[in-house]
């Protein structure tokens, strides 16, 4: 499920500026085809746009009934009524979706014998200061099975002592859930820390969800602002 807003707060119509010749949305859901890890894909949209975007090109697609405030809620009203057991949401605007990173994260399923993980993530280790600083770059802190402790638009952990090593990963903004895990969180209310930091992953958390993050070195381009589509369409070429 690839759920797709029309009115990106930080760089409206972002799903259908051009990369290549294709609008961003559509490269994102050729790139979750071409994995051949999926039953189906589909785009979740509140737009007809991008939605006949989507139908024109040979695809799926689905539109929400509802406003939502979240990529959660969407795909969790899309999927009510399937009948399915895993959901993975790639965001629209992640063209660069590699197979590698999304096996990984299908594989925390394959080896939770005890039904343990509500749901599974990505995360790239970070170095460059200014990516660790930006509010729009997520970061992650994990405990030492790799379950998720935290999610921050600051920089955590804070590095007061300087003789340790800093080391930060970066949260990609794909997951993997348990339906039941999804459909718990559309009916639960947003909490403080999620509402503070803007971030869905934190709702789970604060509603004692298990959410397993699976490390790759595959960093790729989320296109978050017009400077990311220039680094994509570079990158593309």
């Amino acid at each position: 499920m690839i759920p797709a807003r029309y009115a990106a707060s930080r760089f409206p119509a972002k799903l259908m500026q051009d990369l290549s010749g294709k609008p961003v949305i559509q490269r994102t859901f050729e790139a979750a085809v071409n994995t051949k890890l999926f039953d189906e894909v589909y785009v979740v949209t509140d737009s007809k746009i991008i939605f006949d975007t989507i139908i024109n090109a040979g695809g799926k697609a689905i539109m929400s009934v509802k406003e939502h405030d979240c990529g959660s809620d969407r795909i969790a009203e899309a999927v009510q009524d399937m009948d399915v057991d895993i959901i993975v949401n790639v965001q629209g605007d992640e063209p660069f979706t590699d197979r590698e990173s999304l096996a990984g994260v299908l594989n925390v399923f394959k080896e939770d014998t005890e039904s343990e993980i509500d749901l599974a993530s990505l995360m790239v280790r970070i170095k460059d200061q200014d990516e660790i600083n930006d509010p729009n770059t997520v970061k992650v802190i994990v405990d030492n099975r790799n379950f998720a402790l935290y999610f921050s638009r600051s920089p955590i952990p804070y590095p007061r002592d300087t003789t340790i090593e800093d080391i930060y990963y970066k949260h990609k903004g794909i997951y993997a859930f348990r339906k039941r895990a999804l459909m718990d969180f559309q009916r639960l209310p947003m909490k403080p820390l999620e509402a503070k930091e803007k971030i869905e992953a934190i709702r789970y958390l604060e509603y004692g969800k298990k959410i397993k993050m699976v490390e790759t070195k595959v960093s790729g381009i989320e296109i978050d602002t017009p400077e990311d589509l220039k680094k994509a369409q570079a990158a593309w070429k």
